[in-house]
């Protein structure tokens, strides 16, 4: 089945593009597909000369009633970056459909006009038409959907980063202060994060401070365990500092073995306790005469 042996659209498009072209522009900028405030006329126009160019070449080589072929490739590349533009610029997701959706009018009249009293044809190319345009609207809301989330998990990712920072105290001495829930996903980050600034640093000792945890219960403890265990096989001693009265009673009535590791109740007694790992003490400075 060939799309130019069953269909009058390959040849509508091809003849028509620049009729086309501008009843589509007259029409999103009397509709709601066009925001002038975030995306100019000439850049809408270009969108819409690129998509009009990739659907007429497309529509001439492959079947029209599925966008998933070779040769739709092109027009679902260029349907995806369109997504993207818009995206970054504050468009919706319903907004950047009704870039496609708003070609049906212009499409309908052109197909009106061309199958003449043809009623019965009329009918099959604008269903026909309206199918394909439905799929490719529908293309572009899943594109930026998946966009969307792409985004969304990497600005987690970074404020993962920024929330998780491994502060140098001394030379020798890493502090960890952490704030908020702990879980896998965070574990890990922090767990990364820790290890890679020892490697840089070549610290002995790294300070974890749990002050702004808000519960320790058996996950976080477990949580806690493996990034003391994976710091100790580079090399490094932890201390974990902030242990509360609540959160000591919690670890002892979850029967947390924590024995092995440095506990204190406050930044400042961890410190202390850092500094004489690496050999050094803090003396309060000689009074002046």
């Amino acid at each position: 089945m060939t799309p130019v042996a069953n269909s009058r659209l390959p040849h509508l498009l091809e003849r028509r593009e620049t009729d086309l072209l501008d009843q589509w522009a007259r029409a999103q900028l009397a509709g709601a597909a066009s925001r002038p405030s975030v995306l100019s006329d000439s850049e809408a126009r270009d969108q819409s000369r690129e998509f009009l160019g990739l659907l007429r070449h497309a529509a001439a080589r492959g079947p029209l009633d599925s966008i998933n072929g070779p040769a739709w490739q092109a027009v679902r590349d260029g349907l995806a970056e369109i997504s993207r533009t818009r995206a970054a610029k504050g468009l919706s997701a319903s907004e950047t459909a009704t870039f496609v959706f708003s070609l049906k009018q212009p499409l309908f009249n052109a197909l009106r006009e061309e199958c003449g009293s043809d009623a019965a044809g009329l009918a099959d190319e604008i269903w026909r038409a309206s199918l394909l345009l439905d799929r490719l609207g529908l293309y572009t809301t899943e594109v930026y959907q998946k966009g969307r989330e792409e985004l969304i998990a990497r600005q987690q990712e970074e404020m993962l980063e920024l929330s998780t920072p491994v502060v140098k105290l001394w030379d020798g001495i890493l502090a960890l202060p952490m704030i908020g829930t702990l879980d896998s996903a965070r574990t890990q980050v922090v767990m990364e994060s820790l290890l890679q600034r020892i490697v840089e640093t070549g610290a002995e000792v790294a300070i974890i401070d749990i002050t702004g945890v808000p519960t320790v219960d058996t996950l976080v403890a477990q949580h806690l365990i493996k990034t003391i265990t994976a710091a100790r096989l580079m090399g490094a001693e932890c201390i974990i500092s902030g242990i509360r009265p609540q959160i000591a009673a919690t670890i002892v009535h979850l029967g947390v073995d924590l024995s092995s590791v440095i506990t204190k109740a406050n930044l400042a007694d961890a410190f202390a306790v850092a500094l004489s790992r690496v050999g050094l003490v803090v003396r309060p400075a000689a009074a002046r005469p």
